[in-house]
């Protein structure tokens, strides 16, 4: 059975990171035709740092960090946060390889959406790479919308990136 709920960042901090690792390790294999992208949004040592930070950057009121349990074992992770614009920006949006097909990323987004309207936000943005494509079908199933960016995105990578939102 697939439940999706907040993480205990104490009891399971390691798991989380596993999936956050899992995820780069898919953004690898899905931008090869920019190789050095990757490597300069989440090298080893930032995203080492990054995942550190992780329970500040999402904590509580204006975030969360949201994961997908099957059968007892978190198998995905979806996290928030009040981004700078004021906008609310949904990060990370993972479910392992093994536990796809019972609509763990469906559940999480719904879920972070849910719980972001509930903490005040009114608008989520995201943003993907443009090889994500069952990424992007769910993202537009769930009802975000195709947008303009909301940060300034490096040029040698405005080919690649999507930009979504949707009003919560």
């Amino acid at each position: 059975m697939l439940t999706i709920r907040p993480i205990n960042l104490k009891t399971e901090g390691p798991a989380l990171a596993k999936l956050c690792w899992a995820y780069r390790d898919l953004l690898i294999t899905r931008t090869t035709h920019v190789p050095d992208m990757v490597e300069r949004y989440y090298s080893q040592s930032d995203y080492t740092a990054l995942i550190a930070k992780l329970p500040e950057i999402h904590a509580r009121p204006t975030g969360d960090i949201l994961v997908a349990d099957l059968n007892g074992k978190p198998v995905g992770c979806a996290m928030y946060y009040q981004h700078p614009t004021g906008s609310c920006e949904i990060k990370r949006i993972f479910v392992d390889q093994t536990a796809r097909g019972h609509g763990g990323g469906e559940q999480l987004i719904r879920t972070a959406m849910k719980r972001a309207k509930a903490d005040g936000h009114r608008h989520m943005v995201l943003d993907t790479v443009h090889t994500l494509t069952e990424a992007i079908s769910l993202y537009q199933r769930v009802g975000f919308t195709p947008s303009q960016p909301f940060y300034d995105p490096d040029p040698a990578y405005t080919d690649t990136l999507r930009f979504f939102d949707i009003q919560l």
